[in-house]
């Protein structure tokens, strides 16, 4: 039978936590915007012509696609 040996103390070499004082609040998560899946296919060259505009723009594919949207709503006299 394989020995297993005995978990290692975990305070013994990382010390204690800080106090609540100094923590950042860098587990706090902002509130989730409720989203719905959105599935269609494009071709390569479209998508990827699209990752590349988002990412030089620093937008994400979802703002991409909201704006567009939007401009083609106004363009198209919609409401």
């Amino acid at each position: 039978m394989a020995k297993i040996p005995p978990p290692k103390n975990p305070a013994k070499g990382k010390g204690a936590p800080p106090p609540i004082v100094r923590t950042v609040g860098n587990l706090d998560k902002p509130e989730p915007k409720a989203l719905s899946p959105l599935n269609f296919k494009v071709p390569p060259d479209f998508k990827r012509d699209m990752k590349v505009f988002a990412a030089e723009q620093g937008l994400s594919l979802v703002d991409v696609l909201k704006e567009g949207f939007t401009l083609v709503k106004a363009q198209r006299g919609a409401n």
